[in-house]
């Protein structure tokens, strides 16, 4: 399926949940792994904020990508990061989304004030 790519310079993201580990089947607890290097996955939460809106966002990353240092609320910088529209069919009802994937979670800084001088 299609990627897409999302440019994220103009954007402050936020570090909203701590990184975890995605759970690829709830009921046996499997952790998900990248299918081609076989890394396991964990997920972020982050509000994504640009041009005056936010969402809240849930973005894997593979384990090895998840910085140091990284605390809730800070601004975070997402490398890689692309959309992945998805639909499947969960007990016969029609379900759809978007996944985003990044390659890694790093910490950042805020953006420097519009109209500020040095």
């Amino acid at each position: 399926m299609r990627t897409i790519r999302v440019e994220t310079s103009a954007a402050t993201i936020l570090l909203t949940e701590a990184p975890e580990p995605k759970v690829r089947d709830r009921q046996t607890g499997e952790i998900a792994k990248d299918a081609i290097s076989g890394e396991a996955l964990m997920t972020i939460g982050v509000v994504y904020i640009e041009d005056g809106e936010s969402s809240l966002v849930k973005v894997t990353v593979p384990e090895g990508g998840v910085a140091e240092g990284l605390t809730l609320g800070a601004p975070v910088s997402l490398p890689g990061l692309v959309a992945r529209p998805w639909d499947s069919v969960f007990n016969g009802q029609q379900r759809h989304g978007i996944a985003f994937r990044a390659a890694a979670v790093t910490p950042a800084a805020f953006p420097a004030a519009m109209g500020a001088t040095a």
